[in-house]
């Protein structure tokens, strides 16, 4: 069975084709990018073949999809003979609102409650229906699935998943804490579970999604029951560029003295925050371990406030829990900031978690335990893959139709 795993956003379109007849193995992935721009970008990358540039005005998700279409079956980098041979397509869809707590095969009323949740994710699932719609157009007997960054999390008590607001504005807007990176969360766990022979079901688990986004989440006996992210990714550790966790009261004395709107007030929060407003430098951990190595005290700051308010969360899921088996680092800081890791993980012996700062010297390095010999709870590197995730949901739903 060949998957593609459609990712769409406002202005691009990454993918993946993978044969998921046995073992996944991927034949070729891509990205499309200034869709809508005078010039747009189709990479297409074969598996094991030389990459594939083309540069052409891409007016819409539809034109670029069909791009995609045709390299994949172009006689030089092409990976397949005839759209045919292409079973189903994976969606990657930000928000499932409470209408989805798994992965779902796209009826047209899984459309339509895909959409009613586009006021509560505005910049990610209007541009994963278009995607959507446009396989819709070009593939029409395709089955599609979609996947939710938020489904994993709908496991959460409502206790955890509550803010502590009038309860009518639950009532009339579903205002409340859903989480994201869900797929990445789920994949990872389960992932070192396998590889340690752990039953997930009788573990307590703490994920740390660490990348320009970044979130953690509890994972107990398999199943979500409290993550950093909130109704909104802006919630939880500080970011690339997104604040965290931020005083709302600071937040208003900005407003007022800065003259911010709301769009101000969105783009500080969002876009002119983390380690990218704080350090001065970037958003990126490595430019950030460069400056610092050169002496910069405000990048080291940075990323010394970012590591604590990890450590931060680890402590409180814990203590959620009441107890944890496993402490997992995952995503691009996660699998390859060595410092990161040693400054998280650094000094969690009152949870059993026992630091082995010789197994850190590593990047990418899949299923890595840093925690010692005699370490009670473990401490795991594990590479994630949420295409992958898209995929086997999406064989595992078109397959039972």
């Amino acid at each position: 069975m060949k998957i593609l795993v459609l990712n769409c956003g406002s202005s691009s379109i990454k993918y993946q084709l993978l044969d998921m007849s046995n073992e996944p193995v991927l034949l070729a992935k891509g990205i499309v990018e200034r869709i809508g721009l005078e010039e747009g970008i189709l990479t297409h990358k074969p598996e094991g073949g030389e990459k594939y540039i083309l540069k052409t005005a891409i007016e819409n998700h539809t034109i670029g999809i069909n791009l995609v279409l045709k390299a994949m079956t172009d006689g030089n980098h092409g990976v397949i003979e005839k759209l045919e041979e292409i079973n189903a397509v994976g969606h990657r869809v930000a928000h499932g609102g409470e209408f989805f707590s798994e992965s779902s095969y796209i009826t047209p009323k899984a459309k339509d409650n895909i959409q009613k949740c586009c006021e509560l994710a505005p910049l990610h699932n209007p541009a994963n229906l278009k995607g959507i719609e446009a396989m819709k157009a070009l593939l029409p007997e395709v089955p599609q699935v979609a996947v939710f960054d938020t489904s994993f999390h709908q496991s959460m008590p409502d206790y955890s998943y509550h803010y502590p607001i009038p309860y009518e504005f639950y009532d009339k807007y579903k205002l409340r804490r859903y989480g994201f990176h869900g797929t990445s969360h789920k994949f990872v766990a389960q992932k070192a579970c396998e590889s340690l022979g752990w039953d997930i079901t009788t573990k307590k688990i703490i994920t740390c999604h660490l990348g320009n986004g970044a979130s953690v989440c509890a994972v107990k006996n398999g199943e979500s029951v409290d993550t950093s992210m909130g109704f909104t990714p802006v919630e939880g550790l500080m970011m690339g560029t997104r604040v965290g966790d931020f005083d709302l009261g600071g937040l208003l004395f900005l407003m007022e003295k800065e003259n911010l709107d709301i769009a101000g007030a969105n783009k500080l929060i969002n876009k002119q925050s983390g380690l990218q407003g704080f350090s001065g430098v970037s958003s990126d951990m490595r430019d950030l371990d460069e400056a610092a190595e050169s002496g910069n005290k405000r990048a080291d700051l940075a990323k010394e406030m970012f590591a604590y308010r990890v450590k931060k969360y680890i402590g409180a899921y814990a203590a959620a829990m009441n107890g944890v088996d496993l402490i997992l680092f995952t995503g691009g800081i996660g699998e390859n900031d060595a410092d990161t890791r040693k400054r998280v993980a650094t000094d969690l012996d009152y949870l059993g978690a026992k630091f082995d700062e010789s197994k850190n010297a590593c990047r990418g390095k899949d299923c890595n335990i840093l925690s010692t010999e005699d370490s009670s709870t473990k401490i795991i590197v594990v590479t994630t893959d949420e295409e992958l995730v898209i995929a086997r949901d999406t064989k595992r739903i078109v397959k039972a139709l």
